[in-house]
């Protein structure tokens, strides 16, 4: 049997669609581009890449369990 699967474009700033990676925009327009004011492209990559090393690794999100990316995907990757 063979799915038709289709690609479903998000429709931009419309949260309702996909809450996640909307949420996750937020938070990078609030946390990091609204705070800054970049020189050049480079120092834009280099404290947008701080800024995301920091979310990934370090600062812990409400759902689930108050973990990092990191320490939630480490969990459920060994998982079947």
């Amino acid at each position: 049997m063979k799915a038709a699967v289709k690609t479903i474009y998000i429709t931009p700033r419309s949260p309702w669609e996909n809450v996640y990676i909307e949420s996750f925009h937020d938070k990078l327009r609030d946390e990091c581009m609204n705070r800054e004011i970049f020189g050049s492209l480079w120092e834009a990559r280099v404290v947008i890449e701080q800024w995301r090393l920091h979310y990934n690794a370090e600062w812990s999100h409400s759902p689930p369990g108050h973990q990092t990316p990191e320490e939630f995907a480490g969990r459920t990757n060994g998982c079947s």
